[in-house]
């Protein structure tokens, strides 16, 4: 049996099967994503989703679908599975799913009488391209297979209408067609590796639905389009490979192809696999540059994300050639002290004030892994150019103050990794000194010293040795809260904001902290208290009443609860390296536990993956994207942590 599977009995129970999530994307950044009995249940899924350069960057739907049709004699059993208005699912291809498994690639078997049909979607690794595998496993007889795509052409985030614009003609390529619905778009070449017979009757299909969506707030309905359809026979123990990319194939290599991409993959055998492949598709490699996917199926590359992730997305993995490409890539974006948090090239946003900052903190996980490693000589004129703009002052008002730390922000803006904003206003102001940027800071500056004493650069050492001393004294008297025993998580005019928030656990966990031990052990157990669950770490105590337990509504709805109690795992990382500073190996019994706990989250919501964030309330439903960077980065961080400390004599 494989490690994840499905049968029968769960994948006929809609209730169960279509609020399970299935994704794969490439190194181009092309993905693949559906629910696990087919039926597209989000405007962003897909069998081929590419970014198309020409546009916007950002991802486009091109295959939406294949229906699969077996004609058997007089009678006809279509395997699709879609949703159209109310609660009409047509066709109803659930019926004859027998069987879902995901160990290599995702792959699902259909029994219709005697007939057993098996599928499996493979993504290309470097290109733009689908492959469909279908193998007749058992027949009596040689059977007709009909296939019918339906395309969008249209951005992950819109929805397609019928229109007079599309271009519904295709012309023939080598075992296929080809289509181009929009200019602009790139030409998608669907081919078999066997000559079909293709039908050209095109027709809209209207008002598919997404679930997904309608749950969400958003528009769910769109029209889809069908060019015509491909008809073949097979025979009992004959596969064929089915291709859908933006480059014509060669058919005759198809099934080699295919087994070479194959071999490429890592199966999905334990929980660890799982969370190495889940790693492996946020990195994505076009236009020579290396960069970090925050999330799927929506997110981007944002600049935060990519620096808090990057660490347990490659050097807990042993993957240092991509942790320095992505370095690399994103040095080039420095700008003015900040890198952008968000946006295209060429219209980057740089509202971020710990970006850089997490920026030398991902720099200093790395010399822990790679401690022969030069980076000063590398990367010290991007930590200067850092540290010198935040000490005299850059966007947003971001500066260094006379008692050496960081102010940040102005009115109506949200400059921390806690920036949901509603109605032009953000739900958790925290203009001031948010506590985790002064922390971070400190320890940056700290580590730069490091780096440069050992470097013999003096004039850097002389120039910066005396701002840490001015933390020490400034960040626990304006920080801590005495009667508490925790920090406040932002100070402004003076003010402590005392709402217990887990921003404080990035000071206890930082190795260049301003604080004593006595202190890190006090707000260790009210985090532990208030906000642990084991999915992560809540946004806000419960005890508090603008606390939010469950993630649901509309985006307004949903921004709200977005930091106001719901839970994010990448904090869990962040909590475990300052318990385990406290406890060492008398604390891994509990690490251990908050790590493995997480297994059981590999069969739910994305398949084989950890979701952006869960409900502060039990039972801690994922929620949000179905699969994030930093989420599983910080599992593969934590389980590096207890791979370290038990090997500590």
């Amino acid at each position: 049996m494989s490690y994840i599977q499905f049968d029968k009995n769960q994948l006929i129970n809609l209730e169960y099967s279509l609020d399970k999530e299935i994704l794969r994307s490439n190194r181009a950044g092309s993905y693949s994503s559906l629910s696990i009995i087919g039926c597209n249940t989000r405007k962003y899924h897909g069998l081929l989703v590419s970014p198309i350069g020409q546009f916007d960057e950002e991802k486009h739907v091109l295959l939406s679908s294949l229906d699969e049709t077996i004609v058997d004699a007089d009678k006809e059993f279509n395997l699709g599975v879609r949703k159209y208005e109310g609660e009409n699912i047509t066709p109803k291809g659930h019926k004859y799913v027998r069987d879902f498994e995901a160990e290599t690639i995702a792959k699902t078997t259909y029994r219709v009488g005697g007939i057993v049909l098996i599928k499996e979607i493979l993504l290309v690794e470097y290109e733009h391209q689908v492959l469909i595998k279908y193998t007749l496993a058992e027949s009596q007889k040689s059977i007709k297979i009909r296939f019918k795509p339906f395309l969008a052409f249209r951005n992950a985030h819109a929805l397609s209408k019928s229109n007079l614009y599309a271009n519904t003609k295709v012309r023939n390529v080598p075992n296929g067609i080809v289509s181009r619905m929009y200019e602009g778009y790139p030409e998608l070449f669907m081919q078999f590796s066997k000559k079909p017979e293709y039908v050209h009757v095109p027709d809209w299909y209207y008002n598919v639905e997404y679930m997904k969506e309608m749950d969400r707030g958003y528009a769910y309905k769109e029209d889809l389009f069908a060019p015509g359809y491909f008809e073949l026979a097979m025979k009992s123990g004959e596969s064929i490979i089915f291709s859908a990319g933006t480059k014509v194939a060669a058919t005759a290599g198809l099934k080699r192809k295919y087994d070479s991409e194959l071999l490429k993959r890592i199966p999905k055998t334990s929980f660890y696999h799982c969370l190495v492949a889940a790693a492996q598709q946020f990195i994505i490699r076009h236009d020579r540059k290396t960069e970090v996917v925050a999330g799927f199926p929506w997110f981007g590359t944002w600049g935060r994300d990519t620096f808090i992730a990057l660490p347990g997305l490659t050097i807990a993995i042993r993957d240092r050639e991509s942790f320095l490409e992505v370095m690399d890539t994103m040095v080039k974006k420095l700008s003015g002290g900040l890198f952008p948090n968000m946006g295209s090239d060429d219209d980057p946003a740089f509202n971020s004030v710990d970006a850089p900052l997490w920026f030398i903190w991902a720099l200093q996980q790395f010399k822990i892994y790679d401690p022969e490693f030069d980076i000063w000589k590398k990367y010290g004129k991007h930590i200067k150019h850092i540290l010198t703009h935040f000490r005299e002052g850059t966007l947003f008002n971001i500066h260094m103050q006379k008692n050496g730390l960081i102010h940040a922000g102005a009115e109506f803006k949200a400059l921390t990794w806690m920036d949901a904003v509603v109605y032009d206003t953000p739900v958790t102001p925290r203009d001031g000194n948010p506590v985790e940027i002064s922390a971070l800071w400190y320890n940056g500056i700290k580590f730069a010293l490091e780096l440069a004493e050992a470097a013999g650069d003096k004039k850097f050492t002389g120039e910066w040795k005396h701002v840490p001393g001015l933390i020490e004294k400034s960040f626990v008297p304006t920080f801590w809260h005495e009667k508490g025993g925790y920090l406040a998580d932002y100070v402004k005019d003076g003010i402590q904001n005392l709402s217990v928030r887990p921003n404080q656990i990035i000071a206890a966990s930082m190795k260049y902290s301003p604080l004593n031990m006595e202190m890190k052990k006090s707000i260790l157990d009210v985090v532990e208290k208030e906000l642990l669950t084991t999915r992560g770490l809540r946004t806000l105590s419960p005890k508090n009443p603008d606390y939010k337990g469950v993630y649901s509504g509309n985006q307004e709805s949903r921004d709200e609860t977005y930091h106001q109690g719901t839970v994010w795992p990448w904090l869990l990382e962040h909590f475990c390296e300052a318990y385990l500073k406290i406890h060492k190996q008398s604390g891994l019994s509990m690490i251990r536990k908050l790590y493995y706990g997480f297994e059981e989250e590999m069969n739910k919501h994305g398949i084989g993956s950890i979701s952006e964030i869960y409900d502060g309330d039990p039972p801690h439903k994922g929620r949000g994207a179905i699969s994030q960077a930093w989420s599983v980065a910080a599992l593969l961080r934590i389980r590096r942590m207890i791979k370290n400390y038990s090997e500590t004599k």
